[in-house]
């Protein structure tokens, strides 16, 4: 089984880089996030004609996930709130039982500039993700937190770590976070597999970044202890991101076995 993240920057701007990926792809379960489109203007009839079942959480302008699966795949969905704020209106989070593993598509808050309201909102939304993901473990069945973070978790993960010390997805709290949740009985994916080597996922539109490859690592795999056994490849598509009016991240593959 293949199983991707994408952050598509605009589902409905990015969808001719969208249907193209999926098309030469062919992933099983697909995460988007940043939709940029409130739930009536998702493309849902060119999903559909792409071979795709799609449950999503659009936003007006900003935010949105969903959660695509081939068609004829077993999909219920289970919630779509991230638990402990009943004032939180932002659409961020998405979990769907496929099959046999309970998918939470999410998209964690950048939280610039840092420190203030929006470092504060989302160090908390952080807290409610570890509170809703040991409760998730505690169930013991297969569970994959995958999306974007936004948070580079080592200096491995960032271009000239140096240039980011002040920023909210680098700063030592947002790290300290992420270690903190994995630490609960996670496996991040792709370090699994390439512990040392120079992982990005997202390159920045200006200064030549990608041409630069000055990129970083803020699109993550976090497996429960059932699927780890189960882990046969990751791989980021690289390729994706030099493709014309695409998104300024690649999408991230995982394969199961």
């Amino acid at each position: 089984m293949k199983i991707a993240t994408y952050n598509v920057n605009g589902v409905n701007g990015r969808l001719p880089v969208l249907l193209q990926w999926l098309s030469e792809t062919q992933p099983d379960i697909v995460c988007l996030q940043e939709l940029k489109a409130p739930q009536e203007k998702f493309p849902v009839d060119a999903i559909n004609q792409a071979g795709y079942d799609a449950v999503w959480h659009g936003q007006k302008q900003w935010n949105g996930v969903a959660i695509l699966t081939k068609a004829g795949m077993d999909v219920k969905e289970v919630g779509r709130v991230l638990p402990g704020d009943a004032d939180d209106v932002q659409s961020r989070y998405l979990e769907c039982m496929v099959n046999d593993i309970l998918i939470c598509c999410l998209y964690l808050p950048n939280g610039n500039p840092a420190p203030g309201p929006k470092f504060d909102y989302k160090l908390k939304w952080f807290q409610r993700l570890s509170n809703r993901a040991q409760e998730l473990l505690n169930f013991k069945i297969p569970v994959i937190l995958l999306g974007d973070f936004n948070v580079m978790p080592t200096e491995r993960d960032v271009y000239k770590p140096e240039r980011w010390v002040d920023d909210a997805l680098f700063r030592p709290e947002t790290r300290a976070a992420f270690h903190n949740l994995v630490a609960q009985g996670w496996t991040d994916a792709l370090r699994h597999l390439y512990p040392n080597e120079t992982i990005y996922t997202f390159w920045d539109y200006f200064r030549n970044a990608y041409g630069r490859d000055a990129g970083l690592r803020i699109d993550h795999f976090l497996l429960s202890p059932q699927l780890v056994d189960r882990l046969k490849d990751a791989k980021v598509d690289k390729y994706v991101r030099g493709w014309e009016k695409t998104s300024d991240h690649a999408p991230v593959r995982i394969e199961l076995g």
